[in-house]
């Protein structure tokens, strides 16, 4: 019998909301996954105990609201550091950044009672539905799929499982592997009635754990990397007092003995636009003195301007430019810019009008003797989908990042956490070189070799791995994922419907 039924619903949202607030401290920095479980676990027994589809919706949209609310809470950052003209956005884009997100799972919760079934069915339908609408949250208008189900398994052997089926379909396996229990103990009657489900969650753990020792393993290129760091508090980063310091930080750690064979600096770097940055760049040339640097730095062409990433070879010669596509809505550009540019309201990143332009889409980028790089800036290591747009397979991903914006919370180790989960994905090493931090060497299988803190000043030289072959998510991508999850929705939905016929 399910005690929730004898529960008001007030007292039910109450205790949605509690298991959304514990399940979001499965992500980085926590890392409680266990927490994720029993959250998904426990909500199951109160979405059955709802009586109509819009009651469900109603407890599923709280539970995610809490979900997002506590797993987001670094969100706020970004508005203080400007806090005259935006902290009085902060509480809003918190509560409208969560509340909008919950709409999916709400979705989600809402069909699955329309569809209705037994318990355990519903168990497996809300599950299916769950990782759908997660797909569609990932894609959606820009895409958002910070949060994601799977990021609770960063730094445990189960993220392997992302080299086959990525984010989406490891965490499809995550909500089969809870809800269908949780359906299962709201009807049992003995611990036999819930031996399938808890097999099946079984099944799962034993085979991510055994596919975890089959990975190949990591050797080697011989290559070092410099990843400078230069710790400059956002607040601190543009002012004409102190950015000739973090400047001159950046050159001192370039030029520091021995010499690595590629020095990476993170996002906007260079303290000048790209036209009038020569003096800059013959600096870090000298300071370099005959390695390869990248760099972030912003540039203008005519009316457009750009996030950009710049390769300078031996040479000191601009041997790759790189503009970053996938831009950050509210922060980079603001839609509709120059219509709300009349009330004052800009991308925090950005000026004036609509802000940053967007590049032409993924590229690569040649790194000479380490090979081809597949650059990220920033905000595009969130998505799977523009490094599986890649034109050609790279030999490792290239991450410059100004996480400053993200504060000092969980936010910048959230960031790291999905830069994780792409190496994972594509079986390739990463470099990210990180403003404030984390910068961190990682390797094809997402552990982190070397790094170096958050908010400390320095450099690490970190050896870089070997890419692995072509995983089978490289390959196949989101769509196979998505094509399953629809099949089985589809005959879970038909047998949902025939057995209520049935019945009737």
């Amino acid at each position: 019998m399910n005690p929730a039924h004898g529960w008001s619903f007030g007292v039910r949202l109450a205790f949605a909301a509690a298991l959304g607030v514990a399940a979001a401290f499965g992500l980085a920095p926590w890392g409680h996954w266990w927490a994720t479980l029993i959250g998904f676990v426990l909500i199951a027994p109160l979405y059955l105990s709802c009586e109509t589809p819009r009651r469900a919706a109603w407890l599923g949209w709280v539970f995610a609201t809490a979900y997002f609310a506590n797993a987001l809470s670094w969100i706020i950052e970004p508005f203080l550091v400007d806090a005259e003209r935006h902290a009085w956005m902060a509480p809003f884009a918190l509560v409208f950044m969560a509340g909008g997100l919950a709409i999916f799972w709400a979705l989600a919760f809402w069909l699955t009672r329309r569809i209705g079934g037994r318990p355990v069915q519903q168990g497996l339908i809300l599950a299916l539905t769950l990782a759908l609408v997660e797909v569609a949250r990932g894609y959606v208008l820009t895409g958002f799929p910070w949060a994601g189900v799977a990021q609770v398994w960063v730094n445990t052997s189960v993220a392997q499982v992302l080299s086959m089926i990525g984010p989406y379909g490891l965490g499809a396996l995550t909500l089969l592997a809870t809800l269908p229990v949780g359906a299962a103990i709201n009807t049992a009657k003995s611990l036999r009635d819930i031996a399938l489900p808890a097999s099946a969650t079984i099944a799962f753990a034993c085979f991510a754990l055994v596919y975890a020792v089959t990975r190949p393993e990591v050797t080697l290129t011989g290559h070092v990397v410099r990843l400078v760091q230069p710790n400059a508090p956002q607040h601190q980063k543009w002012d004409p007092d102190y950015a000739p310091l973090f400047f001159a930080r950046q050159v001192e750690f370039t030029a520091a003995e021995p010499r690595p064979d590629l020095i990476v600096w993170p996002e906007t770097s260079i303290p000048a636009w790209l036209s009038s940055a020569q003096p800059y760049l013959d600096a870090v040339i000298g300071a370099a003195d005959g390695t390869p640097v990248v760099l972030g730095i912003q540039r203008g062409d005519g009316p457009r301007i750009y996030n950009s990433m710049i390769y300078l070879d031996e040479d000191g010669q601009q041997g790759g430019l790189y503009d970053k596509h996938h831009l950050a809505p509210f922060g980079e550009y603001v839609p509709f810019g120059d219509l709300m540019g009349q009330f004052g309201i800009y991308g925090m990143a950005a000026t004036a009008g609509h802000g940053f332009s967007a590049g032409p889409g993924a590229a690569l980028l040649d790194a000479g003797p380490l090979g081809k790089a597949l650059p990220l800036i920033c905000y595009e290591a969130v998505f799977t989908q523009d490094v599986l747009s890649a034109p050609g397979r790279a030999d490792f991903l290239l991450q410059i990042t100004n996480d400053a914006w993200f504060g000092t919370r969980s936010g910048p180790y959230q960031h790291l956490a999905q830069a994780q989960m792409r190496a994972i994905e594509q079986g390739l090493p990463m470099m990210r070189s990180a403003n404030t931090g984390v910068s961190a060497m990682i390797d094809p299988l997402g552990r982190v070799t070397l790094s170096l803190g958050l908010g400390e000043a320095g450099f690490i030289d970190a050896d870089l791995s070997q890419p692995h072959p072509p995983t089978l998510y490289s390959r196949i991508g989101d769509i196979g994922v998505f094509g399953v999850l629809l099949v089985l929705f589809a005959v879970f939905w038909r047998n949902a419907r025939t057995g209520a016929a049935n019945r009737d």
